[in-house]
């Protein structure tokens, strides 16, 4: 059984730090708890700030610090995301039931949080992926784009496979074991407080100076049942392999995705909003290959200052909805998309926080690359584009010509350019919305006051009269004086005088 950990040990600030516009993280920043500074940046290590200071000194050595807190609902939502990527893997992904906190110094035992370590098991997929070293190198491609510090681990238990994920480390941040006896040797050092019970005894085993897994593995069993009970003995033996896994809680993928965000300042430009709805695009996309599915439609709802929701013309809430003509799950072209709807929004309030809703996918793998064009690459093109303009213009600025069975130009008072396939004449660009009625002098049809020369037609069109209005005309090609090409038709009986126009019309002009 192969078992792959993956522990993300600075969840806390690297989801809180997301939220910050670029300009501030580059600032001294840091994570607070109750106690004092848990984590900083390098920006505030270099004014003196360290984990375990109190929030007063902290202030004195960096008086610009930029103070956060954590938030157990955002971890959450940051942990789910990295699980969405292992289940694109394995349906058989749980949380790990460590205390895989960190943090030392002044705090003494690293607090709980919420947990930040995800299980895969994966000897199913391994033959599918081509073995362990092809899969983990996909599972790090896909969980790049959430730009997490991931540490990667494997080992044959799932209990094994989490302490060496918390362990991990150094350049590569990964450890690696495929058999028992290595899994023994590279759990000697680690901390027993990442057991449950180890926690719960942890002043007494520090006092004794059993602070590592090995020393505690040396120690005569019976002794340690008699001193620190079963469950002690029990989670040691579950780490090295000697003793079952425990039944794991598998994750099952919801449904509908959503996700929010808290902006760390309101936003009062839609480039502040679009800067906070990208980093929802990802975890969107996660859950949608984990469903093996592509993005056809999602929703951003921003959630308005309170103070402005008094005005009955402000709601609370504004949604702006992104759909797609062809499925996708590209992060840059939802990006693409978003930004340009978002362009010709105007905010009618400031906003304080944002949602990410979808549960309009369609099932299917994404369409794989290609080395060479083909016609289906240029097709995804066109309609990329496609989808550009009218997230630019609007979608009723965006039309296409259509061959239709039909030879009239209009159909119940609705301008439609068609393509007949039964008329070989040619066809204007330009077909004006509505027939121009044209006089006449000597039978001849004049336009801005000068005569046409007919060159071509008639063009005989009896048609509609299975709906009306029926159409029954005779069409020309005609000349203006200065040039130009014009198409005019004169009502070929009474019946259609009557409702088309008396004599000769305008219908429109060629290129």
């Amino acid at each position: 059984m192969l078992w792959i950990a993956l522990h993300v040990p600075r969840l806390s600030f690297e989801s809180w730090l997301a939220a910050l516009s670029p300009d501030q993280r580059e600032q001294p920043v840091a994570l607070m708890s109750a106690r004092g500074v848990v984590v900083c940046n390098a920006s505030a290590q270099r004014l003196g700030v360290r984990s375990g200071l109190k929030r007063a000194t902290a202030l004195a050595l960096a008086p610009h610090l930029l103070l956060g807190r954590a938030d157990a609902a955002r971890d959450r939502q940051a942990i789910t995301s990295v699980a969405h990527v292992a289940l694109a893997f394995t349906p058989s992904v749980s949380f790990a039931a460590l205390s895989t906190a960190s943090g030392s110094g002044d705090f003494g035992l690293p607090p709980v949080i919420a947990p930040c370590t995800v299980l895969l098991q994966v000897q199913a997929s391994l033959r599918y992926f081509g073995g362990p070293e092809p899969l983990m190198r996909r599972l790090r491609a896909a969980l790049a784009p959430l730009d997490y510090t991931v540490q990667l681990a494997s080992a044959p238990t799932s209990q094994g496979a989490a302490m060496l994920a918390c362990m991990a480390g150094g350049s590569t941040g990964e450890l690696h074991c495929a058999d028992w006896p290595s899994l023994e040797r590279m759990l000697e050092a680690a901390p027993v407080w990442l057991l449950g019970p180890g926690r719960e005894h942890w002043a007494a085993l520090e006092s004794m100076g059993l602070c590592t897994f090995g020393a505690l593995r040396r120690l005569p069993r019976p002794g340690l049942v008699r001193r620190f009970g079963q469950a002690l003995l029990d989670a040691l033996d579950r780490v090295s392999g000697e003793r079952p896994d425990p039944p794991c809680a598998w994750i099952t993928l919801p449904e509908t995705f959503e996700a929010r965000i808290e902006l760390q300042a309101r936003a009062d430009t839609t480039d502040q909003v679009l800067h906070g709805a990208r980093l929802l695009i990802e975890p969107l996309l996660a859950w949608a290959r984990a469903h093996q599915s592509r993005v056809r439609c999602f929703t951003l709802a921003m959630h308005h200052e309170p103070r402005h929701r008094q005005d009955a013309d402000i709601p609370g809430v504004s949604e702006l909805s992104i759909a797609l003509a062809e499925p996708s799950c590209d992060a840059s072209h939802l990006s693409v998309l978003l930004r340009e709807r978002l362009a010709h929004l105007q905010l009618k309030a400031p906003t304080l926080e944002l949602r990410l809703r979808c549960a309009d996918v369609v099932r299917g793998s994404p369409l794989s690359a290609e080395l060479f064009a083909s016609a289906r690459g240029e097709r995804e093109g066109l309609v990329r584009l496609i989808e550009r303009l009218q997230a630019r213009l609007g979608p009723e600025q965006v039309q296409r010509l259509a061959p239709a069975a039909d030879l009239r130009s209009e159909r119940e008072g609705v301008l439609e350019r068609t393509v007949a396939r039964a008329a070989s004449a040619p066809r204007p660009v330009w077909l004006l919305p509505e027939p121009q009625p044209l006089p006449e002098r000597q039978s001849r049809p004049v336009l801005d006051g000068q005569p046409l020369q007919l060159l071509c037609g008639p063009e005989r069109v009896e048609s509609g009269w299975w709906d009306a209005p029926l159409t029954e005309r005779d069409y020309f090609i005609a000349q203006t004086r200065d040039g130009a090409l014009v198409w005019i038709y004169r009502a070929r009986l009474p019946l259609s005088a009557v409702r088309d126009a008396q004599g000769w019309c305008l219908q429109g002009w060629f290129a």
